[in-house]
């Protein structure tokens, strides 16, 4: 929608037309209809940043394959805590979207998800003992206990022939597999939901409107200055309640509203590019998600994986991410967006996170150094015969790495995602990057939870709770886990 915002106070607005917004917006209305809810867009469509396609991995992120979610400790032994909190959020984030299919609301799950088995692959002796340690800790607990585990390149050849085109026997290596994995659009995905919100709860996107400043009123609540971009018109809108999903253009807008909690957070833009299959004889060829272990330095937005994807109606392949540099905070941002973020109250925290991660710098120069022949001779240590004349480069999405506060370190960065709130829950900002989107249901939940404790503690919101997302807040036992995982599995077609 275009034009003037009709109205002049919401309960709630939603800044930025990503799956985040959507998530929240959906959830909420879903919760308690009546909400008057304007969610608002800079560009003229919905899910342009870091929900479209080819601008993020297109992983269903659950811990089944992506290595850096189970660190290895100082004994040597490998720690899953992190795995199984991601795994549980995914589970939560597959629940929302059955129920959405039960409710007649998705009626093509397969329209933006498909089954896909989930592999991690490593090379040399110290990574392949490394990933078994890995497995022996998986296998025990009820939420990987389908894991596979081999050292035997036979047994690689079927889960991935590609990868183990003209390898021998000689070759140190290790692989892991899960059956249960998933390849998501989130753009088709984000694109659908924005459609139920229109169709079914009358909450229509406003594109083309720029949120430039965000006050305080006196009563509590919270002005948005919005300006037109088509026709340089600003409007002044009340909400009870402002959530920033902005994407990389959330810090900005963070820093222009008067709360103590954002002061020390800054960020750094890393942008990022995919070598992506032209070959449709090589793209048949393979059939998963194969992800390896980070380089040196590098962060773990950069664990280097060789990915079945479905993008515009069509199966591709794609390697990489690969790091790049550009001072802007978002794809469609500007040049000035990592001067302009800059304060007197997070210099600290930038300085003490850049001399903190001096292995990063030079990671990404590295990254930043690389030309096309560069990125071919890191795709051939996945495919060993790749050509140069069967891949292109795709531009990936800008993220923007979180910079926080830190009492000993003066700042430190940040992995994953982080909200940041005003005491009182009536402003919320989403900061961050992976596993974001998918987890997105679970990390909205959480911002219901500061901004609508209200809906969300009565006896009535806690039972519609549990029939959208079972497994929200309760005890995951082995039986539960199951038992949900088999009823989304029917529902969504993983089966």
């Amino acid at each position: 929608m275009t034009g003037a915002i009709p109205k002049q106070h919401y309960d709630l607005i939603c800044v930025g037309g990503g799956i985040m917004s959507a998530n929240l917006a959906l959830l909420a209305k879903m919760l308690k209809p009546d909400l008057s809810i304007l969610i608002l867009e800079r560009l003229g469509d919905v899910a342009q940043e870091s929900s479209a396609a080819w601008n993020n991995a297109g992983t269903g992120h659950s811990a089944l394959c992506e290595l850096n979610y189970c660190p290895e400790e100082s004994d040597g032994s490998v720690s899953i805590d992190k795995a199984i909190k991601i795994c549980e959020q995914f589970e939560i984030t597959k629940q929302f979207w059955a129920h959405l299919v039960e409710e007649g609301l998705i009626e093509d799950p397969q329209a933006f998800l498909k089954p896909i088995a989930h592999h991690s692959w490593v090379t040399g002796e110290k990574n392949a003992d490394y990933l078994e340690k890995r497995y022996e800790a998986f296998k025990d607990h009820f939420m990987f206990d389908t894991i596979e585990f081999t050292r035997n390149v036979s047994k690689m050849k079927e889960w991935f022939p590609l990868i183990m085109r003209e390898r021998t026997e000689d070759e140190v290596m290790a692989g892991s597999r899960i059956d249960r994995g998933t390849e998501v659009n989130f753009g088709v995905l984000t694109k659908r939901l924005y459609e139920i919100l229109e169709t079914e709860f009358d909450t229509p996107v406003h594109f083309h409107k720029e949120v430039k400043d965000l006050d305080p009123l006196e009563n509590g609540n919270w002005t948005a200055i919005t300006k037109d971009l088509k026709t340089g018109t600003k409007q002044s809108i009340e909400a009870d309640h402002i959530f920033i999903g902005a994407g990389g253009g959330a810090l900005l807008l963070l820093e222009t509203v008067e709360i103590e909690e954002k002061d020390g957070f800054g960020g750094f833009p890393v942008s990022g590019e995919w070598l992506v299959c032209k070959n449709k004889e090589i793209i048949d060829q393979h059939y998963a998600k194969v992800y390896s272990k980070a380089g040196e330095g590098a962060p773990p937005m950069s664990m280097p994986h060789l990915d079945t994807r479905y993008v515009d109606g069509e199966r591709q392949l794609m390697f990489g991410p690969f790091a790049g540099f550009s001072p802007k905070f978002l794809k469609e941002g500007s040049n000035f967006d990592l001067l302009d973020s800059v304060t007197f109250k997070n210099i600290p925290s930038m300085l003490g996170a850049f001399w903190h991660n001096l292995d990063l710098t030079k990671y990404l120069i590295g990254q930043i150094t690389m030309n096309f022949d560069d990125r071919m001779k890191d795709l051939r240590t996945f495919i060993k015969d790749a050509k140069n004349e069967d891949w292109r480069i795709e531009v990936a999405g800008q993220r923007v790495q979180t910079i926080k506060r830190d009492e000993f370190a003066g700042g430190k960065l940040e992995f994953g995602t982080q909200i940041v709130s005003g005491s009182d829950g009536k402003i919320t900002c989403l900061l961050g990057a992976s596993p974001g989107a998918s987890t997105a249901p679970r990390i909205m939940l959480d911002v219901l939870e500061k901004a609508f404790p209200e809906i969300m503690e009565t006896a009535e919101g806690k039972q519609r709770l549990s029939e959208i997302v079972p497994s929200y807040k309760q005890e995951i036992t082995k039986e539960h886990f199951n038992q949900e995982l088999k009823r989304t599995s029917a529902l969504l077609n993983l089966d």
